[in-house]
């Protein structure tokens, strides 16, 4: 199987566009992804997928914990910044939530405990145990087909 057909394929697919943040020490990280989804209502928990070799991957399992954010349609700039995209360093302001770093105005927060970790392949799926949420109703960012999207109404 052709590894650019199955990346195409999987592009097929319309997502939301988060952005991970943790804190190691007094350091706070941050990565774009749409690799997300809700697992469990009892308990509450949540999935992201990590690429192995990607910094994030030994920030989680420092911390034990992460929040996902996931971004409104006004935050294109942010994602791309964390996503390494832009040559600039936009200077980003973290606000705290439940003591974990999150991106302001941001569509919604889910904050998290690792409850537990999968090796897939290439990646590690991360658990997360939601210890709180955070709702600002907005337009959400969406990738689709390689691309950042609006919703068209």
């Amino acid at each position: 199987m052709d590894n650019q057909l199955f990346r195409t394929i999987m592009g097929s697919f319309a997502t939301g566009v988060t952005v991970i943040t943790t804190q190691v020490e007094n350091e706070v990280y941050g990565m774009t992804a749409n690799a997300f989804m809700s697992v469990s209502l009892e308990p509450k928990l949540v999935a992201i997928s990590i690429g192995d070799q990607a910094k994030m991957h030994s920030y989680i399992n420092s911390s034990k914990r992460f929040a996902i954010n996931i971004l409104t349609a006004n935050q294109l700039e942010l994602s791309k910044q964390f996503a390494g995209q832009l040559n600039s360093n936009l200077e980003v302001a973290f606000d705290y939530y439940q003591e974990h770093p999150i991106l302001k105005n941001s569509l919604a927060v889910i904050t998290c405990e690792l409850f537990n970790q999968i090796d897939a392949g290439d990646h590690t799926i991360f658990i997360g145990k939601v210890i709180g949420v955070k709702h600002e109703p907005s337009e959400p960012l969406l990738f689709f087909g390689g691309k950042y999207q609006e919703l068209n109404k």
